[in-house]
Order: structure tokens, then C-alpha cells, then sequence
């Protein structure tokens, strides 16, 4: 449940309100025969309002606005389960320019596997209607989304790599490492520092991430986990700073998120900060 609304959302805090909030309409309701299904649409129509009331504070977020990162300092089969590929950052950052009823569409049939009939009772159209929903996010999904590969000790190679340059600051590692048309996008809100604009291209990436590390050469880098992927932290004494999410593909590093996000950091700061 939980997963399903942050799919549809992309922050977790919210998405567990929606969850407790499913819970607390269930033990108001009588009657009810199949738990488990009435909790998923009720849980999905929660997140679809939530959505639709969050698409204007978007629109006029400070900077590109990525969804919260869910953190492990470990890659498990835990991870990999509740995490799956369709939910990595990546894809999350694209499922940001559906509409709401797309998305919740998209994340309801295409990741949870779910029939249009109860995805029709979610979003209040006809079954056939939601197969169109479906069917154009779908399209549109797999013109934006960046490629990646599936083998997770592939990106874990990759990542480590990348991570080693840009602990050293090395531009040369960095630029043999980024595919030509790596996009990195940056998340602040306006409250600390970030790039406002995506940067695009190998080159600007690598001097960009390399003069982050002139800037703050002490500051610690560390492999984690980022939503199923590979990616890596900054910390800075007891702060969590940022949270480097990577997508690699064909050998290469094709997006990277970076989130700096103070309140979007809170949760991944508490795993990282304890187990330091």
C-alpha cells in the first residue's frame, strides 16, 4: 500500500498519511468482505487527491522537483521487491509530467498489475477509458524514460567507479563514465543551493559534480542504495547533505538526482547518520 502511493505521489511522508488514513476509513467501515482489495483502491483514491492538490505547489516548486529518495545502505532481495525498476527515481522524475490520472493509471496497472476495471473505480472513468489513460502514459513513459541496465552488479560496477572519480574530483574517470547525454537535475526548493536548471551533457556534469568536491573537499561520499538503484550519499559530520541517485546504462551513467532537499532528506538522514 505504501508503495502504491508513493508511486503515485512521490513522497514518502505523504504516502504513509495516505496509508494510515486507508487504515483508520477501514475500521469506520462495515461489512467489508475483501480487506485487501478495498485498502488498495482506497489507498489509490487517497493518493490521486493528494496528486491532484500537489500538481499546482509543483508547478511553482523552486527548481526541478524530484521525489523524496527512499535510502538502504544495502542492496538486499527486500529491495528489489518493494522497489522495483518502475519505481526508481528516474522513472519517478518522468511519471512527474503525467497527470494525475495517468499516473495513477500507469502505477496501478503497468507496476502493480492491476485490471482497469478497479483502476476505474480509483479515478471515476470507464474501464475503456483507463485503458486509454494507461496506454498514453505508457507511451509517453517509454520516450522519456532513460535506458538502463537491469543487471544490478552491472550498476553497482558502474556506480562505484563513478563514485571513486567523483570523490577524487577526477573530470577525465567522470567523462569516460557519463553517457554524452547525461542529465543531472538537482532538487533544493529554494531553501539551500541546487542548480535550478537541469545540466546537460558529459562535459558540464563532470565539471559540475567536480567543482562540488573542490568546494567541499572534506566532505564524505558513500555508496548506498537509492530506490532499488545503485547511488551514493554526501554527508558532512552528522548532516546528510544529499542523496545521488544514478541510472547506468550500456556501461555509462545516463541521469543522475540529486537531492538536497532538507525535509526530503530526513528519513535516509536518520539510517545514514546512525549507521556512520
Amino acid at each position: 500500500m505504501v508503495g502504491i502511493a508513493y508511486g503515485i505521489i512521490g513522497d514518502l511522508g505523504e504516502a504513509e498519511d495516505v496509508v494510515q488514513e486507508a487504515w483508520l476509513r477501514l475500521s469506520r467501515t462495515e461489512g467489508v468482505v475483501d480487506v485487501t482489495g478495498w485498502l488498495v483502491v482506497a489507498t489509490s483514491r487517497l493518493a490521486l487527491d493528494v496528486m491532484r492538490s500537489a500538481r499546482k505547489r509543483r508547478e511553482d516548486y523552486v527548481g526541478p522537483w524530484l521525489p523524496e529518495p527512499v535510502v538502504s545502505t544495502e542492496e538486499g532481495p527486500e529491495d528489489r521487491v518493494t522497489l522495483a525498476d518502475s519505481v526508481n527515481m528516474a522513472m519517478l522524475v518522468v511519471l512527474e509530467t503525467l497527470s494525475p490520472a495517468e499516473r495513477t493509471a500507469f502505477v496501478l496497472h503497468e507496476v502493480f498489475g492491476m485490471p482497469f476495471t478497479e483502476i476505474a473505480e480509483v479515478v471515476g472513468r470507464t474501464p475503456a477509458s483507463v485503458r486509454q489513460l494507461a496506454s498514453r502514459a505508457r507511451k509517453h513513459v517509454r520516450e522519456r524514460s532513460p535506458r538502463f541496465d537491469a543487471d544490478p552488479a552491472r550498476q553497482r560496477e558502474v556506480a562505484t567507479a563513478f563514485l571513486a572519480a567523483c570523490d577524487g574530483g577526477d573530470v577525465e574517470v567522470m567523462l569516460r563514465l557519463l553517457d554524452p547525454d547525461v542529465v543531472l537535475l538537482s532538487d533544493g526548493g529554494g531553501i539551500v543551493r541546487a542548480a535550478r536548471r537541469p545540466v546537460v551533457g558529459a562535459d558540464k556534469v563532470a565539471r559540475f559534480l567536480a567543482g562540488i568536491r573542490a568546494k567541499w573537499p572534506t566532505r564524505e561520499l558513500r555508496p548506498v542504495v537509492v530506490n532499488g538503484f545503485s547511488g551514493f550519499v554526501m554527508v558532512h559530520g552528522d548532516n546528510l547533505v544529499a542523496v545521488y541517485s544514478l541510472t547506468v546504462a550500456d556501461g555509462r551513467v545516463t541521469a543522475i538526482n540529486a537531492v538536497l532537499h532538507p525535509t526530503k532528506l530526513a528519513r535516509a538522514s536518520t539510517l545514514i547518520i546512525k549507521e556512520k
